[in-house]
This record gives C-alpha cells, structure tokens and sequence, in this order.
C-alpha cells in the first residue's frame, strides 16, 4: 500500500484546477478543539509534503494556540481549490462545520482514523487517505517522519505556595506568578516537579531516591524551595532559586552556606534577571559550578553517599 501523503500529493497536482492554493487544517484549528504534539507534527510533515511539491498552501491555527496565525473563520472558501484535513478521529460536529464552511472546494483527510466509514464527517471527504480505518492495513502516522528542531533544555519546576510561617513577609504568589509567567513563554522542556513524597499519588516520587533520579536528568531546575535547590545541586545540576519571602530567608541562607549565586531575592524577580541567571545555569560556567557543589556534597555524606553527576551526564 502507498503511503497516504504520497497520494495525497500525488492527487492535488493530478487536480490543480480551480483556485491555486490549498488549506490545509486539523484539530489544531478549531478554537473549540486542542492541539495535541501529533497534530502539530502531522502539520509540520504536510506542509514540508506540500512545499517539496510546489503545491502554495496555507495553515488555519486556532487562536488560543496560535493567535498570530491565520484562524480558520478568516479563510476565504473562494481563495481555496483544496482543503487537507491532517491527523487526529475523522469524526465530530467540527469536521462537519468544516464541509460546511468549504463546501465548495474539494476537500480531502490524510493520515486520520476513521471509526464509522459512513460518518458524515468521513463521508463529506472527497477522499480519505487514513492512517487507520476497519478492515484495511495501518500506515505510519504522520508525525514518526515529521521534521523536528533542536531540543530545548529540560527544566525541573519546583514550587510551593505555603510556608505560612513567615506571615507577612510572604511573597510566594507574586513570585510563583512571576516564575509561571516567565516559564510559559520560555522555549524549555517543563517537568512540575515536588519534594512531597507519596505513596498513594502516581505523580509525586515517593522515595528520595526517585526524586534524585529525576533531577539528576534535568538541565536546570527552577524553584523557589530550599530542598529544589539543596537537592538539585546534589544531582549536579545548576537550579535557579528564588527566596520569596521579603528580605531573605532559608532560600538565601542555604545559597549563601552551598556558595550558591543564582538566586534572586524576592522584590528583584524580573525577566531580565530570570533571563540572565537561566543563560547562566546552562552555561558551561553554570554546569561546572553545580558539578563541584555535587562532588562536595558527595565527600560530605561519606562512603554510603553517591554522586549523581556521573550516572547520566
């Protein structure tokens, strides 16, 4: 059996009439829909399909996804010969908005599951290249071969919202906000992470052992704990730290007792400064430090002690 997007190319240049351009579309351009990493990646492996054919396209997004792109209800039906839908169930009352608003160009799905071949979202395709469908053999879903950049840096989020003790010197809501918001439109890799073990909650390590594991994995970590910063030094990697009670408190006492100097104050917490000690963290600079913090720490806890470092770096 031919692989779906190369019938599909195959298709639109053996029918370039009407309009010259196609559309193509997916669930990541519903704004009632989602964006899932496979949608994307089926985008990116259409459109790099497309463009190695010479076939002019453009990509509709949602606006909670994307919203500086183009949105599906901006499309002009007239401005389009083809309409591609890519990737995800060929099923839902979008689908059917979506042969409804383009009922008028040819409209055609590749690499989407089809359930129920006489569903009106199926059948208002003019043709269906599947990646799975009853009673015919699986292809390869689009994003195994889909194009992907550089991987960005893994970063530990380590927060908390508590440590009512400090009263009114308490800035953790600002601070976690600030953390939060400048995490978000950061290009990295965010694993949440907590120093609370449990036994009963599949996303909390329920041994220290598994909480060093996973910081020993990391690129950075960010926090605003003493034991995120105490412990991620000790897996050899450079944490960002952020004392968020006023004035300084445990944060900034166990930084200054580990000779620790990325952690910012409370009342400092900027963009700039986050950019600036998170360049540093991933510098050679940054890595070397943490690794000389972890080799001390190791010595420290003696012939029972382990040195994480080594294991994964």
């Amino acid at each position: 059996m031919r692989e779906p997007l190369t019938t599909l190319t195959d298709d639109l240049l053996a029918r370039p009439g009407g309009p010259g351009r196609t559309l193509l579309t997916g669930w990541f351009s519903f704004d009632d829909g989602e964006v899932t990493v496979g949608d994307a990646l089926a985008q990116r492996r259409v459109s790099q399909a497309l463009t190695a054919c010479g076939i002019a396209h453009d990509t509709a997004w949602s606006r909670g996804f994307a919203p500086d792109r183009m949105p599906l209800d901006a499309a002009d039906p007239a401005a389009y010969g083809h309409v591609v839908f890519t990737c995800g169930p060929a099923h839902g009352e979008q689908l059917l908005r979506l042969h409804r608003q383009f009922s008028e160009c040819r409209r055609l799905a590749v690499g989407v599951s089809v359930i129920d071949p006489g569903d009106p979202a199926v059948t208002g395709f003019d043709r269906v290249f599947a990646r799975d469908e009853p009673a015919a053999a699986p292809a390869v879903d689009l994003a195994a071969a889909a194009p992907l950049h550089s991987v960005p840096p893994l970063a530990g989020v380590v927060l908390t919202y508590g440590q009512g003790e400090y009263a009114e010197r308490r800035r953790h809501d600002t601070v976690g906000g600030a953390l939060i918001e400048w995490l978000t439109r950061l290009d990295c890799t965010r694993v949440a992470a907590d120093t609370r073990l449990a036994i009963d909650d599949w996303r909390h390590c329920a041994t220290p052992e598994q909480f060093m594991g996973l910081a020993a994995r990391l690129d950075t970590v960010v926090t605003n704990r003493l034991h995120g910063m105490v412990l991620g030094l000790r897996a050899g990697t450079p944490v960002l730290a952020v004392d968020p009670v006023l004035g300084g408190a445990k944060v900034t006492a166990q930084a200054r007792a580990l000779r620790w100097p990325a952690v910012i104050p409370a009342d400092e917490v900027t963009p700039k400064t986050l950019d600036r000690w998170w360049e540093w963290c991933l510098s050679p600079a940054g890595r070397a430090a943490a690794g000389r913090r972890a080799r001390l720490m190791a010595r420290s806890a003696g012939p029972t002690g382990h040195d994480y470092v080594p294991r994964f770096r």
